[in-house]
């Protein structure tokens, strides 16, 4: 066993590695590879397999724990081959796109200059005959455009077919390097280079597949420096071959330097950059008496370039005010007199427009991130309320309300770019992060040296007695030297994630941080927390997510000002020292760590919690639901709790309580899901329940009033239905209820607390699963004739799955339709003999938006409904392992529904069906495939 607990944490690891690469790899215009979620969700199922297993092997005796040994062995060699499988040496993801991304783009500003510029570049690419013509530059000042005319072109040659077969775009950024271009051309690629350190080796990987090719366009945009395509691994671009190189640059010689054919991106016409200034701030400032002039003035003033327009236009836009627009033109002027380049003294006016201290400090901590990064929105504001940026708030979601607003209103200046990616995420135009950067040159003094591809921390000598902020985030540092401790008494900010080599910081390295207040150090590789961080006494945040290999930390008691702590995945076993000294902490996460018990008392001292999310798998923290129940504050919770009556007095602690926003209650053993901050979870797992002798009657539990998600698996006691389990007096929002492997259940509900108690008109999903033991879904009273439901029950089912259920002999009850219903997927049911029942005296039951209807192994199977069927959207059917079926109701008519894509079935049953309408069979055969 102990040997299987070592595979599995090595798969587990490689799992993490797997999902690492996920966040890298997963981009606008790209999904995951089937193959890898294959891989990633039978991992998870071997590590639940393995879960209880362990326990069976706890619980059995000696010779009865020998027998288990074989089970043990071949879930040893299971893990094995998913360790084996899981190292893709190619990219994890495809391009939804067949041959590139589809980028999102901005208005073009400047219809004629923009056009102009275009077809310049345009016309490169479509020449076939001029070898001079194979590399272009295009070139310009910072802020002129040129990334959204490379855009606007990627997306144009996207939509051409014949042309290229390939258009790859790839950001370059100013603190590129070969291994850092070369890594990014790997990725569009979906080529792994990871495991080759030598740049040689990497270019000739590159070379190889790039040769591979045929017709492509490669793309490389801000590129800053020479390179020789040689010593990066791309071909020299031929028209022969087909392939065009593109590159975008700020400088005329990159440009000379890489043998390209230079265009330039040239400004905007006055009329021009005055049309983008009045798109932006809205044309009906002109009819504000005696300011169009001024506002002329001050498009004038914007110098003709995009990037300035839509910043300044973006800060004024909704001013009113003709002595707000004069102020804002004086001031416009006045910065000429500045030290700095042209483009920086527009930019700086937008910043200073802001006027808002806070929105002002929130644009300079997205520079802090690396350059072309895009920041989680949700994310970023963890970050500004631990930085106090965010503050004066009750809530967290008052808080968080509050930070989605300072960034839009970021967006809606134009100081930030709102992405549409995996998640909800903004980004920095780069020559903008230059202006923060410039600023944060003085006060407030910031060190940043983000995704530099550093291996050691700065020089001693950048470490200034006035520094504000250090970002090192997303770097190679392996280690800090024992010597060094930086003397940054005003320090309040230091970020050293995603430095996953960092495994050693010295105990020192923090003594003279003493106004730290902000410390991350979340996906290093560091075994223990220095012994310094017990000393600052003014830390708000300490950071710790994905810290697998730590398992030291000392002494929290001094930490007395510490609002934020996360131990997320990380290695810890056991509470840190001094947790109950805590009392101002507003958000503990332990979640998926190692942390085997949480000492009784401890969690009810931390009273003003708001985010409390415990460990929920492998491990298992224990902790009562009367503690829970004391933190009044609590917003989100997600957590186990293994005492029936525990759970009961935490639920109605709830009533008094301002209320969860979020929350994923669990009772028992074994379950896995995820608490996303956020999204507004709302959901109830009870697992693992076994009977237990006692003198009373086994309590209901009970659920709370808005839950929407409930799952309730491997349930081993005497109860007849779910009804019998738990109270659903509360439960009128329930969504979604999964039932598996309870093998005493035989009804989910009764049909006497149906309307009254149970209300199933919300739920939306509907998923049983090895209930060998279901007769059908709802109970008929003894007294009554027939089954009757209120009108509405199941009026919003939208997915139904019923699985390995044996006993089942009749499936859904319905009035008279399932308006809803888009999913029906039944399987392995043995005494399955009918999948729809209707008392309804309608003359067809209607199904409007199935599109998806899977019968698969029910041997007894002989009605779908008995009633006429229309289900007009359906488009995949599929049907095997049913012989005793005759009739398919919702195919049985004049013509096959317009959405229809195919009909997966035996085509020996196929030829046995019995129709109403002679010429179905001919008709439908066509969508036939075996």
């Amino acid at each position: 066993m102990e040997m299987l607990k070592q595979r599995l944490e090595d798969l587990d690891c490689r799992k993490e590695d797997v999902e690492s690469r996920m966040d890298d790899e997963l981009i606008l215009g790209t999904t995951l590879k089937k193959e890898v979620k294959h891989w990633l969700e039978g991992v998870q199922k071997v590590d639940n397999e393995v879960k209880v297993l362990e326990q069976k092997v706890k619980k059995v005796k000696y010779f009865s724990r020998a027998r288990l040994g074989k089970s043990i062995f071949q879930k040893i060699q299971e893990v094995e081959e998913f360790y084996r499988k899981g190292e893709f040496s190619t990219s994890l993801v495809i391009s939804l796109s067949q041959n590139g991304e589809i980028l999102p783009t901005s208005t073009l500003g400047g219809e004629t200059t923009s056009n102009i510029n275009m077809e310049k570049i345009w016309a490169c690419l479509m020449d076939d005959n001029d070898d001079k013509v194979s590399k272009i530059g295009v070139y310009g000042m910072g802020g002129i455009g040129k990334t959204t005319v490379m855009k606007h072109i990627n997306n144009r040659l996207l939509e051409m077919k014949g042309k290229f077969d390939n258009v790859f775009w790839v950001t370059v950024s100013k603190a590129s390097n070969i291994i850092t271009l070369q890594d990014a051309i790997a990725s569009k690629l979906r080529l792994d280079i990871s495991m080759c350190d030598d740049e040689t080796t990497r270019a000739a990987r590159l070379h190889a597949e790039l040769s591979r090719k045929k017709r492509y366009v490669l793309i490389l945009d801000d590129l800053w420096e020479v390179y020789r395509l040689e010593d990066v691994g791309i071909p020299e671009p031929t028209t022969q071959k087909g392939c065009k190189l593109v590159l975008t640059t700020r400088s005329l010689d990159v440009c000379r330097g890489m043998s390209c054919k230079p265009i330039q991106i040239k400004r905007l016409s006055q009329e021009e950059a005055l049309n983008l200034f009045l798109n932006i701030v809205g044309h009906d400032v002109l009819s504000i008496p005696n300011l169009r002039s001024t506002v002329n003035n001050v498009a004038e003033e914007c110098s003709c370039l995009p990037l300035a327009i839509v910043t300044i236009a973006g800060s004024l836009k909704g001013i009113v005010d003709p002595n707000e627009w004069s102020t804002a033109l004086e001031d416009l002027r006045a910065s000429r007199n500045g030290a700095h380049d042209e483009i920086y003294e527009k930019l700086i006016f937008s910043y200073r427009r802001l006027k808002d201290g806070n929105l002002q400090a929130c644009l300079l901590y997205c520079a802090l991130f690396p350059e072309d990064y895009a920041i989680e929105r949700n994310m970023l504001i963890e970050y500004l309320i631990a930085e106090g940026i965010i503050s004066g708030r009750n809530s967290r979601k008052a808080e968080f309300e509050m930070g989605h607003a300072m960034l839009n209103k970021l967006v809606d200046s134009c100081l930030l770019e709102a992405t549409k990616d995996r998640w909800d995420s903004v980004k920095m135009h780069d020559v903008i992060r230059d202006m923060a950067i410039q600023i944060t040159r003085e006060q407030p003094r910031f060190l940043v040296e983000a995704g530099m591809r550093l291996q050691s921390i700065p020089d001693q000598e950048k470490w200034k007695e006035d520094l504000g902020k250090v970002s090192l985030m997303c770097n190679d540092i392996i280690g800090i030297p024992s010597t060094e401790s930086p003397e940054c008494p005003i320090l309040s900010t230091l970020l050293l994630h995603a430095n996953k080599h960092l495994a050693t910081i010295p105990d020192n390295f923090f003594l003279h941080m003493v106004g730290l207040n902000v410390l991350d150090l979340s996906r290093t590789s560091i075994v223990a927390l220095p012994k310094s961080v017990s000393d600052l006494v003014n830390l708000n945040a300490l950071l710790l997510r994905d810290c697998h290999k730590l398992i030291y930390v000392p002494s929290f008691e001094k930490l007395t000002a510490l609002r934020k702590l996360d131990f997320y995945r990380s290695g810890i076993t056991e509470v840190p020292s001094g947790m109950e000294k805590l009392v101002k902490l507003r958000y503990l996460n332990f979640d998926e760590c190692k942390l085997k018990m949480i000492p009784e008392g401890i969690v009810s001292q931390l009273s003003n919690l708001q985010y409390l999310s415990l460990n929920r798998e492998k491990y298992g923290s224990q902790v009562r639901g009367e503690e829970i129940a004391c933190l009044k504050k609590l917003e989100t919770f997600c957590g186990v709790l293994y005492d029936i009556n525990g759970f009961n007095t935490y639920v109605r602690s709830l009533k008094e309580a301002r209320g969860l926003t979020c929350y994923i209650l669990k009772l028992g053993f074994f379950d896995n899901d995820g608490c996303a901050d956020g999204e507004n979870v709302k959901a109830v797992s009870v697992t693992g329940i076994r009977e237990r002798v006692a003198d009373e009657e086994f309590p209901l539990v009970m659920l709370p009033k808005d839950v929407q998600d409930l799952t309730v698996d491997r349930c081993h006691i005497k109860v007849s239905s779910l009804c019998k389990l738990m109270s659903f007096e509360n439960a009128t929002s329930l969504r979604s209820c999964r039932t598996a492997n309870c093998g005493e259940i035989e009804h989910l509900f009764c049909s006497s607390l149906i309307g009254n108690v149970v209300s199933l008109k919300s739920l939306e999903t509907l998923k049983l699963k090895g209930l060998r033991n279901l007769r059908g879904l709802i109970k008929m009273e003894p007294a009554a004739s027939s089954l009757v439901l209120p009108p509405g029950t199941f009026s919003s089912l939208r997915d139904l799955d019923i699985y390995d259920c044996h006993s089942i002999e009749k499936g859904l009850p319905i009035d008279a339709s399932l308006p809803n219903l888009e999913a029906l997927y039944i399987e392995s049911c043995g005494k399955l003999v009918e999948v729809i029942s209707t008392t309804s005296d309608a003359i067809e039951i209607n199904f409007p938006k199935l599109e998806t209807f899977y019968l698969l192994a029910v041997p007894e199977l002989q009605s779908i409904c008995k009633k006429p069927m229309a289900a007009d959207s359906v488009k995949i059917i599929k049907i095997f392992g049913c012989p005793k079926l005759r009739r398919v109701p919702f195919l049985d008519r004049p013509c096959p529904p317009s959405s229809l894509e195919r009909i997966m079935v035996d085509r020996y049953w196929w030829r046995s069906l019995i129709w109403d309408n002679p010429n179905a069979n001919d008709y439908l055969l066509p969508f036939c495939e075996d």
